[in-house]
């Protein structure tokens, strides 16, 4: 699809990915584009619509695709990371937050405006999944479970709509410079260079866009086992 024209709704996109997107999109020419947050006051920017979001609300993920039923790109780029390892006093909570958010927030999400990009053609469902989908360490266990658990249900939305032509495509990115990984003393992804990325792979109609270099060389060694050696921080 093109992104000139489109009207798109980016959730959690008030700080990091999520803001370097938003003004991805102006630039591209996107029509219309609507920001899903927690708090609409934190988003003022011109030409943007925010939209009062907390993926893990029921109610207020119904609201927000009542009121954007013109919607034809939908990004799926909300999410929360916690350094918990599984033997951590607050494993479970900190695990059941990061599913709730990461996991079901996009399920949520998806059956929402499933019938909204149907109505609109079909358009583009995109899930922004992580490297984490993939290899794993022990302080990550919990998040990139929940990361994994979206690329399995990205790959059978990928199948289930199909049928309405709605492209549907994961992300898989590394360390990226924001907020989330303050701390972490790695190489790291420009949100603005990853969101170019996304837009590109849109517009070329990609299914699984690969954003950044670890994430295509932890690719590469998916065949050789790589996943079962611990990831690297």
């Amino acid at each position: 699809m093109h992104i000139e024209n489109s009207v798109a709704f980016v959730s959690g996109a008030n700080r990091g990915l999520g803001l370097a997107l938003v003004h991805a999109l102006l630039a591209k020419g996107a029509r219309k584009v609507y920001a899903g947050v927690r708090d609409p006051a934190s988003i003022r920017i011109p030409g943007v619509i925010p939209v009062r979001l907390d993926v893990t609300d029921a109610d207020q993920v119904a609201a927000a695709a009542a009121a954007c039923g013109d919607v034809d790109l939908l990004i799926n780029n909300a999410g929360i990371a916690h350094l918990s390892g599984y033997m951590d006093s607050d494993a479970i909570a900190r695990g059941q937050a990061m599913f709730e958010t990461n996991f079901f927030g996009v399920v949520r999400m998806s059956q929402a405006f499933t019938p909204v990009l149907a109505a609109n053609g079909g358009g583009a469902l995109v899930n922004i999944l992580s490297v984490a989908s993939w290899v794993n360490a022990a302080p990550l266990s919990l998040y990139a479970a929940s990361k994994s658990a979206a690329w399995g249900f990205t790959n059978g939305l990928r199948t289930a709509l199909a049928e309405q032509r709605t492209l549907v495509a994961g992300v898989h990115v590394g360390f990226m410079d924001t907020d989330m990984t303050d701390g972490i003393d790695l190489p790291k992804s420009s949100p603005q260079a990853v969101a170019a990325t996304i837009l590109a792979g849109i517009e070329a109609g990609t299914t699984e866009i690969i954003a950044d270099d670890v994430s295509r060389q932890v690719k590469q060694g998916l065949s050789s086992g790589i996943y079962l050696a611990p990831l690297q921080r």
